[in-house]
C-alpha cells in the first residue's frame, strides 16, 4: 500500500564518497580558464553555495535521464531550489511527467549552504600554519571548516543550514502530509530538487518527524550526481478514503522511513560528449528547454570555455572527506 506521502529528493549534484567517519562534501564550481599551452584548460575549484552557474550539456543530459527514470512516479508537486543547476533538474523531472504535469515551485529554503564572502573564491584543504582564521579571511584565504557551528563571514554554518532545512520541511512538505490525512488520501508524491549539503540536512529534518524522534546521524551525504533518495511518511492509523480529524496542536504520530538512497541507475548510459562539448554551458536561448527535454538535438558551436556546472570528470574530484565534529 502506498504511504502518504512519498518524498523524492533529487539534486543536480549528489556525489558518492563512502567512508566510515562523518564526511562533508565541498560544493565547488570548476572554472575553465582559457586554453593553456598544453591545450587543456586548467581547473580552479571555488566555494560555490549560492554562486550560480548553468548546467553543461553533459549535466543537462544527466538531468534528462533522471527525469525519464522517475516518469512512472506520478508527482503531485515539484519543489526546486531557484539556482539554475537544481532548477533545471527539477524542470527535467517535470517535463518527463505525463499530462497534466505537476506544478513546479521554487523556494529559497532549498538553496545550497551559503558560504558568504568565500563564495567564488578558491578553497584550500587545510589552514596556513601560523595564521588565525581571521587572518586567513583578511587575506582572502578560505580553508575547509571542521565544526558544524563554524562559518565564513556573512555565511551559513551547517547548524544554520539544518535550521533552514527544518523550515523547508515544515513549510513545504508537512502541509501536504496533514492535508492528505484530513482528506483520507494516500499516495501523494512530492519531488524536491536541491543540492548535496542541503539535501543531507533535509533528509535528517524529515526523519526527525518520526515518532521515535531518533536522530539518524550523518548517513545521507555524498551521493552520485542527480541520484535520488526516497522517503516515505505514513500517518499512523490513516486509511485510504477515511478522513482524519485532528487539531494542528495535536497531530497524529508519523512513521518516516528512507526506502532508497543514492539511486543512480539512470546514469549508466549517459556519457560525456567528446571534444569538450559536454563541458560547454547549456544555453536555453539557443534551443527551447522543452525541446531539449523532448529529445531535440543540441548542436555544438564554437565558443569560449564556459562555467562547468559543478561536476568534474570523476566524482572523487568533487568530494572530499572532512571530519565534522
Amino acid at each position: 500500500m502506498d504511504r502518504c506521502p512519498r518524498v523524492n529528493v533529487t539534486s543536480e549534484w549528489l556525489m558518492y564518497a563512502p567512508c566510515n567517519k562523518p564526511c562533508r562534501r565541498i560544493p565547488s564550481l570548476r572554472l575553465l580558464s582559457p586554453l593553456s599551452d598544453m591545450g587543456s584548460p586548467p581547473i580552479i575549484c571555488v566555494w560555490a553555495g549560492w554562486k550560480d552557474a548553468p548546467l553543461s550539456n553533459h549535466g543537462m543530459n544527466q538531468a534528462k535521464a533522471v527525469g525519464q527514470s522517475l516518469s512512472n512516479t506520478r508527482f503531485d508537486i515539484i519543489y526546486a531550489s531557484p539556482l539554475k543547476r537544481a532548477l533545471w533538474t527539477g524542470q527535467a523531472v517535470q517535463e518527463a511527467q505525463p499530462e497534466p504535469k505537476p506544478p513546479l515551485e521554487t523556494s529559497d529554503l532549498l538553496r545550497e549552504q551559503h558560504f558568504g564572502v568565500a563564495e567564488g573564491h578558491p578553497w584550500q584543504w587545510s589552514p596556513t600554519p601560523g595564521l588565525t582564521m581571521e587572518e586567513h579571511f583578511a587575506r582572502g584565504l578560505y580553508p575547509v571548516l571542521h565544526e558544524r557551528w563554524e562559518k565564513f563571514p556573512e555565511a551559513e554554518s551547517l547548524d544554520d543550514l539544518f535550521d533552514r532545512a527544518k523550515r523547508a520541511i515544515d513549510e513545504l512538505v508537512m502541509p501536504h502530509v496533514w492535508r492528505a490525512a484530513k482528506e483520507g488520501k494516500k499516495g501523494f508524491h512530492i519531488a524536491i530538487a536541491s543540492h548535496g549539503l542541503c539535501i543531507s540536512q533535509l533528509v535528517v529534518a524529515l526523519l526527525l518527524k518520526d515518532e521515535s524522534g531518533v536522530h539518524p546521524g550523518d548517513k545521507y551525504r555524498g551521493l552520485q550526481n542527480t541520484a535520488w533518495t526516497r522517503v516515505t511518511v505514513d500517518v499512523k492509523g490513516a486509511k485510504e478514503g477515511e478522513p482524519r480529524e485532528f487539531s494542528d496542536n495535536e497531530p497524529p504520530k508519523l512513521q518516516v522511513k528512507v526506502t532508497d538512497v543514492n539511486r543512480h541507475e539512470h546514469l549508466a548510459n549517459v556519457t560525456r560528449q567528446k571534444g569538450g562539448i559536454g563541458r560547454e554551458g547549456f544555453d536555453p536561448k539557443q534551443r527551447d528547454i522543452r525541446a531539449f527535454f523532448g529529445g531535440a538535438k543540441i548542436e555544438a558551436e564554437e565558443a569560449e570555455p564556459a562555467l562547468e556546472e559543478g561536476r568534474s570528470e570523476s566524482n572523487a574530484r568533487d568530494e572530499v572527506e572532512v571530519e565534522i565534529h
